[in-house]
Parts: C-alpha cells; structure tokens; sequence
C-alpha cells in the first residue's frame, strides 16, 4: 500500500491479497461498494458501518461569512455536505494506536 493515502488500487489489492479474488475482481468488488455508498447518499441515506463510523448528508443553511484579506461580509450559500463519524469502536482504535507511539 502507499504511504500516507489509501486509495481504491490499495483497497483493490487488499480485497486481492485477503479475500483471493482475481485483481478484476477485486477492483469490481471495491468499486461496487463505493457505488453503493454513493448512491445511498445521494438518495439522502444515512451509511452506517459497524466498528467504522457513519456517513451522511448534511443541509447548511445560507450564513454570512467574512472575507479574511478585507474583512467584507460575503454571504456564504446554502449547501449540502457529505459529514462522517467514526464510531467509539474506531475512535478507540486510533486513540490506542496513538498512545503505544
């Protein structure tokens, strides 16, 4: 896998290593999922995996916001954005993977 970011060719290739499915496959399988999540999405569904976190749509309402160089006010649009939450189960794995460093 590459260092720093997981993309979907090292996800692709774990599912090849791990599960044994042809490379074609496994790059179907992962694309697939992440279909799937799209789509839930999308749809304004919640995606929640268990021992991972939740993703799910959230609707900001318009605000006004500052231009930091002049300090103008500049209306910020409404907009939809996509929020995740990880779960106590991998908050507790991050937080005791940081702790043995």
């Amino acid at each position: 896998m590459s260092a720093g970011t997981v993309t979907r060719a090292d996800l692709s290739e774990a599912v090849y290593r791990e599960i044994g499915l042809s490379r074609t496959e496994s790059s179907e399988l992962v694309e697939a999922v992440i279909d799937h999540i799209s789509a839930a999405l999308l749809r304004g569904e919640s995606v929640k995996l268990a021992g991972f976190g939740t993703f799910s749509m959230r609707d900001k309402k318009q605000r006004i916001g500052r231009n930091p160089k002049t300090g103008e006010a500049v209306p910020i649009t409404p907009r939809r954005v996509l929020v995740f939450k990880a779960s106590q189960v991998m908050r507790e794995r991050v937080d005791s993977s940081l702790s043995r460093k």
